[in-house]
Order: C-alpha cells, then sequence, then structure tokens
C-alpha cells in the first residue's frame, strides 16, 4: 500500500470515528432523558400505589380531615362563583400530590408546595 493510500484510508477512518463518536453522544443523551422519565414515573407510580391503598383502605374517594384544614373556605357569594365539586376534586389531587397549576399540571410534586399551586385555590 502506497502512502498516499494509507494517508486517504486514515482519513476516511477518522471521519467514519467522528461520525460514531456523534451518535454515541445523542445515544447518551436519549438514555439519559429515558433513564429520568423512568426515575420520574416511577416516584409517581409510588404515590399512586399509596393513595390507592389508602383509599381503598378508607372507602370512597374523600380528603382526610387533616388534609381538608388547609383548604380555604369559601362563604355567600364566593362560594356560588366556584364550582364545588371541581374546586373539590382539584384541591383533593393537589393534596394527592399532583400538581394543579397552568404551569406543570398534572406532574407529581417532589419538592414540596407549589406556589403556582397554591395561589390557584386559594382564587
Amino acid at each position: 500500500m502506497e502512502n498516499k493510500d494509507i494517508f486517504t484510508s486514515m482519513q476516511a477512518l477518522e471521519t467514519q470515528m467522528g461520525k460514531v463518536h456523534g451518535d454515541l453522544g445523542s445515544l447518551k443523551l436519549e438514555v439519559k432523558k429515558l433513564v429520568e422519565e423512568n426515575q420520574r414515573l416511577r416516584l409517581e407510580n409510588e404515590q399512586l400505589r399509596k393513595i390507592l391503598k389508602r383509599e381503598s383502605a378508607e372507602g370512597p374517594l374523600s380528603l382526610p380531615v387533616a388534609e381538608r384544614a388547609d383548604i380555604p373556605v369559601l362563604t355567600g357569594k364566593e362560594a356560588m362563583d366556584v364550582v364545588g365539586e371541581g374546586y373539590d376534586n382539584l384541591a383533593r389531587l393537589y393534596h394527592e400530590g399532583f400538581h394543579i397549576c397552568n404551569v406543570y399540571y398534572g406532574h407529581l410534586r417532589t419538592e414540596g408546595d407549589c406556589l403556582f399551586c397554591l395561589s390557584f385555590l386559594n382564587k
């Protein structure tokens, strides 16, 4: 093999290795996303299992008295403005550990209370 052919072969190999390296980086990012999603789903699943276990032990879906204390009570004209059942369902979802705000709606709350959700509940 001549020197020119060797140099051409090395350039082709270097190009292929660069492409493989780029593909490997893309796959690594995809695996990272999948692992993060898997962890989030595990946490959500665990939370849902706890809720299901608690609800099946208590009977029909309802908030425990301790959790109802945090929910603001509306009276008079304010009570007419808020649809009672929908508000109660959102409050229940929030206390079960899910976001009810428009920013993260339906996602599992992992870092405590959400100011967006609380402001929504207090409206």
